[in-house]
């Protein structure tokens, strides 16, 4: 039994790791009767996920969510002081399956799988229970500030700076704002490809503090406030007509030191969870949690091969080589969850993700790419050209099929979360122990490296 308040989890009175199966599952359940409406409910018990996407708008869930955010079923798996219901791993899983056929997708991805790991792993207790359980309710929406123009796969090259408020070294004669106390810091600098960070509170965000030592030893990792002077962003069109991703200005922008996660100088370690975390996020065959990374699952294609036999198509499920086609790919987004399986037991058992998150994102970015052109190949001369009124720019990303809007969206999958030659590395020298490739740079200063 957990003390009731009124930032406790609603389902706190099951919480634990000693409470029987059962017992949970018929809680939640009762909570589930008591608090989806009933639309929602009868659509997911008659139809699952599907049919529950036909009579609610993605507005409609996020007006309810808060809900689902006070319940603790979100993060079921941590402590209750974080918004959690501290349930096993075993328990959680048998939740998911209960809950999965009302199809509630977690929002927040990028505070749930990216902030929340370094938090757990390096943060202080008072930067956890600060910060995570507005996270699972979905308060404070969260994105990640660490790619540049000129540090992407290099991501240890990165060159944002972050200065001790006051401090006069910082070299562009921009340390002090008048707005940073003494216990702050000071940012300047540009990220670029960041999702999300129009909608986003906060941000995870790496930041130079040596430029007089090597790369990786001279970054620090902060949490920083999206809304404030000094932060602006500007979108980034990509080909499938949407503004997903965000150029980020910082300017003067301000951090308090209470919101540095570990050392100074030992964020490279810090983003280590991160990055773990991320790579696990995209390593789905479709959208997951995110929503965004492109197209739908292999029973996808299985309804759409399907649909094309009935309807007397050629290419469908009848045709030997497409049925084939797609059954192979369902064997390998298996193997795929398999893989996923063991990394999220990893994480359940309170370790960070390690060099092991890397085998599925590598396989699940390819994979994707591979699921959505077949989509888009089922789809025949439907995928080449559509009705939309050509005169109007922004009738293409409304008009374009779904399948060739994932199809396009993939593409990105093996650049974003580390791109796959990026992971290929991390698989070679971290998991097989290979040598690390020559670097002639490696030891120098970052003040001393050439950049472009």
């Amino acid at each position: 039994m957990t003390e009731q308040s009124a930032d406790t989890p609603e389902l706190s009175h099951v919480a634990g790791p000693d409470v029987p199966v059962a017992d949970v599952l018929a809680a939640v359940q009762g909570w589930i009767d008591g608090n989806l409406p009933a639309a929602w409910r009868a659509a997911g018990e008659a139809g699952g996920p599907a049919a529950v996407r036909r009579v609610r708008t993605p507005a409609e869930y996020r007006a309810w969510y808060p809900a689902y955010g006070r319940s603790g079923l979100v993060a079921a798996g941590w402590e209750v002081r974080y918004g959690g219901l501290a349930w096993p791993r075993p328990t959680a899983a048998a939740v998911e399956r209960l809950v999965a056929r009302y199809h509630l997708p977690r929002l927040n991805p990028l505070g749930l799988n990216l902030a929340a790991p370094a938090l757990f792993a390096h943060g202080t207790e008072e930067q956890r229970l600060r910060f995570l359980p507005p996270i699972v309710r979905a308060e404070e929406l969260w994105c990640q500030l660490f790619s540049e123009p000129g540090s992407g796969s290099d991501l240890a090259s990165l060159s944002t700076r972050a200065v001790r408020a006051g401090n006069g070294r910082a070299g562009d004669g921009r340390a002090g704002n008048g707005r940073a106390s003494g216990d702050g810091w000071v940012i300047n600098g540009q990220k670029i490809w960041t999702t999300w960070a129009d909608q986003a509170s906060f941000a995870v965000l790496l930041a130079r503090t040596d430029p007089d030592v090597p790369k990786h030893q001279g970054i620090t990792y902060f949490l920083i406030d999206m809304h404030q002077p000094g932060v602006q962003t500007r979108p980034l069109l990509h080909m499938g007509g949407e503004a997903e991703f965000f150029q980020v200005f910082l300017d003067g922008a301000v951090v308090p030191d209470a919101q540095r996660v570990g050392a100074e100088g030992a964020g490279w370690k810090v983003a280590q969870a991160t990055l773990g975390g991320e790579r696990q996020m995209v390593s789905g065959a479709s959208s997951g949690g995110v929503d965004r990374v492109g197209g739908g699952s292999t029973r996808q294609l299985v309804r759409l091969a399907r649909k094309l036999s009935a309807d007397g198509q050629p290419g469908g499920w009848d045709d030997p080589a497409m049925r084939g086609r797609i059954v192979r790919l369902y064997c390998e987004e298996r193997v795929r969850g398999w893989t996923n399986q063991r990394v999220r037991d990893q994480a359940a058992a309170k370790r960070a993700p390690g060099p092991e998150s890397s085998i599925g994102k590598v396989h699940a970015a390819e994979l994707n790419q591979r699921v959505q052109a077949a989509a888009a190949d089922l789809l025949g001369a439907a995928g080449v050209a559509w009705p939309g009124d050509a005169g109007d720019p922004a009738d293409y990303p409304r008009s374009m099929p779904a399948e060739i809007r994932g199809m396009l969206r993939s593409r990105a999958n093996t650049i974003e979360g580390g791109t796959s030659e990026v992971n290929r590395n991390v698989l070679g020298e971290r998991v097989l122990g290979l040598p690390k490739e020559p670097d002639p740079w490696r030891g120098k200063p970052w003040r001393e490296l050439p950049r472009s």
